[in-house]
């Protein structure tokens, strides 16, 4: 099931270079935001390794055109589509719950979807939209599939797997790292520096969670990782930064292909087998900011958060 050839992994390696002769059949995955950009490209290279990918996607019609498409390059992969709108609790929940009444195991949980420099906008949960869809969305998801990854890693005697796609623009969130009071403030609101706090918490989330599974002795790691700089529509909300793209893109970012890599790495590789708590890039271990490394920051988080899936009262 991980059978394997490891070679050196760089920048410009691609998502099947640093998974080629990984044979990972019988494992079941969930990638969210797989209907474009590298989550598409993450759940084809986990399916052509034999990964059951169950794509969490919030247009179904572009989940279906991205699982026909695997189905033309790899005919024999087993890929399914279900709705999934991760700024949306309901729509979690719903996802959460269709997925335990299947009956399939989970072994591996790619926390992928984004948003980025939105201008600002409220969920329909009231919570600032990227803080809502990048980081709350998936709390709760992995929250209620936990149970699950547990009795599958139980019962498969095989590692469970969660990771949460953040950025290296994780070390330009606001000063204060995570503005608990003030995460609804229009008037302070910074497109990209609420961007770095939403993936600051996605750093911040896999090292409380996975402090949190070796407390219990679960067999499952909980990893995050700096994808790269990729030419994807994230960009679509900012002009600048689209404008910038544009231009020198084919020179500075990656294209899908590489930018998936760190993803399938981390999902499948047996390098990583016991490895948690950790922030990858380019396929290896990488530095975080010193606010991602702050466990106090963790747990206010960790606890902020729950607070907000449960409909505790908070400070707007």
């Amino acid at each position: 099931m991980w059978l394997f050839n490891r070679k050196g992994a760089s920048a410009s390696s691609t998502a099947e270079q640093v998974t080629q002769g990984i044979h990972a059949s019988g494992l079941t995955a969930i990638v969210t935001g797989a209907s474009s950009g590298i989550g598409a490209e993450t759940a084809r290279v986990l399916a052509l390794r034999g990964v059951h990918v169950v794509m969490g996607v919030r247009n179904m019609t572009a989940g279906r055109e991205v699982k026909e498409a695997i189905a033309k390059r790899t005919p024999d992969a087993k890929v399914d589509a279900m709705e999934l709108d991760l700024s949306s609790m309901v729509s979690v929940r719903k996802f959460a719950a269709d997925f335990v009444s299947s009956g399939l195991p989970l072994n591996i949980l790619v926390n992928n979807a984004g948003i980025m420099a939105t201008p600002f906008m409220l969920s329909k949960d009231g919570i600032e939209l990227q803080f809502a869809t990048n980081h709350v969305g998936h709390f709760l998801l992995t929250h209620l599939l936990l149970e699950t990854m547990k009795k599958t890693a139980q019962g498969s005697k095989t590692e469970g797997r969660i990771v949460n796609v953040s950025s290296r623009r994780h070390k330009f969130s606001y000063q204060e790292g995570i503005r608990f009071d003030k995460i609804n403030d229009q008037s302070r609101y910074n497109s990209l520096s609420a961007y770095g706090q939403s993936k600051l918490a996605n750093v911040l989330h896999a090292n409380e969670l996975s402090r949190r599974l070796k407390e219990d002795g679960a067999a499952i790691t909980a990893n995050s990782l700096h994808p790269g700089a990729i030419a994807t529509n994230l960009f679509r909300h900012n002009s600048l930064i689209r404008g910038l793209v544009g231009l020198v893109g084919k020179y500075v970012c990656k294209n899908v292909e590489q930018g998936a890599a760190t993803t399938c790495y981390v999902a499948l590789h047996p390098d990583v087998k016991g490895k948690s708590g950790l922030y990858f890039s380019d396929s290896n271990v990488a530095q975080t900011s010193l606010q991602a490394n702050d466990t106090e920051l963790a747990r206010k988080l960790w606890d902020f958060t729950f607070c907000l899936i449960n409909n505790c009262p908070h400070t707007s």
